[in-house]
């Protein structure tokens, strides 16, 4: 009884609504009012969640949240969340690709219309891959990605697009036979590595120098072994590979072997050539079963796209 009367009780304080103003005050959470016009006052304000726009079906919201998970810690089950999402998503992954057959992937800017000459050089490359019954992969978007996938189908080969969620949303070209959307950089990046057995850069920006250091480091790393990178487009990469050349191998930070994969061209004769030799696993997973198995991704196609599909598209 006596330790009953000297113990020092406090009484906690009730814990507040996440809708209550003192508890959006002391988070630092915007505070938003959904109150109509003329409303009483008692209509206290929200933390927007009935101001927001309503969803689409099929739509994500305008937010992304990799921003707040590439941000710092977040709670321990935000982050096993998180894990398990991007787990989940590589099997997403892994299920679509697994019968696309051997495949090169084709990178470049997105902002080159029908009329460019490098569109055009990529759509012909689409069909010389065709031809040898190699699947191209691309990001799924306009410009280059488009050239290359809309050659492959010209070609009758495969076409594949993996496009990347962004807040700005990006339609698929119309000549893909198979679509795949990834939240996640580092997934859609391992796809593509892991199915394709060598990558072909067409002039572009920051992702696509992303791509192609990135394959750098898992050749010089030995992560990857036989994969030939090729570059179209002589005078726009010069200025890379001369700084590559004479400033990085000059001062010793990369070896003189670190350079070997990457082969500079303006032919895409030329481009396929070296990919056929340089990747020899090519016509090794080429195969009867994987031809037969292709056919049943095919995503058949109705309206001024079914033409592309039966070869009559110009």
């Amino acid at each position: 009884m006596g330790c009953e009367n000297n113990r020092l009780e406090t009484a906690k304080p009730p814990r507040r609504p996440r809708g209550d103003p003192v508890h959006l005050k002391m988070t630092e959470t915007e505070v938003k009012s959904n109150r109509e016009p003329g409303a009483p006052e008692r209509d206290g304000p929200t933390a927007g969640g009935d101001a927001r726009e309503p969803l689409a079906w099929g739509k994500r919201p305008p937010r992304v949240d990799e921003a707040e998970f590439l941000g710092g810690p977040l709670t321990r089950f935000k982050d096993l969340r998180r894990a398990l999402r991007i787990f989940f998503e590589c099997i997403y992954g892994f299920r679509r690709m697994h019968f696309v057959g051997p495949c090169v992937t084709v990178f470049g800017s997105a902002r080159f219309e029908p009329g460019h000459r490098y569109y055009a050089l990529a759509r012909d490359l689409g069909r010389r891959l065709a031809a040898e019954d190699i699947t191209v992969i691309t990001g799924g978007g306009p410009g280059i990605m488009e050239a290359a996938n809309r050659g492959a189908v010209e070609g009758g080969g495969f076409s594949v697009g993996c496009n990347i969620e962004l807040p700005q949303e990006q339609e698929p070209n119309p000549y893909l036979n198979l679509w795949l959307d990834f939240r996640y950089f580092f997934v859609r990046k391992m796809m593509l590595v892991k199915y394709s057995f060598a990558f072909v850069a067409f002039p572009g920006g920051f992702g696509t120098m992303d791509e192609i250091f990135e394959t750098a480091t898992l050749i010089q790393t030995g992560k990857i072994h036989d994969f030939p990178c090729v570059l179209v487009g002589r005078a726009y990469w010069q200025p890379l590979i001369t700084f590559v050349n004479e400033t990085m191998k000059a001062e010793g930070t990369i070896g003189a072997e670190d350079t070997e994969f990457v082969f500079v061209t303006d032919s895409i004769e030329e481009a396929a050539e070296h990919i056929l030799h340089r990747a020899p696993r090519l016509s090794a997973r080429t195969s009867r079963k994987l031809k037969k198995l292709r056919r049943h991704l095919r995503v058949p196609r109705t309206g001024p796209d079914a033409a592309c599909e039966s070869g009559q598209a110009t």
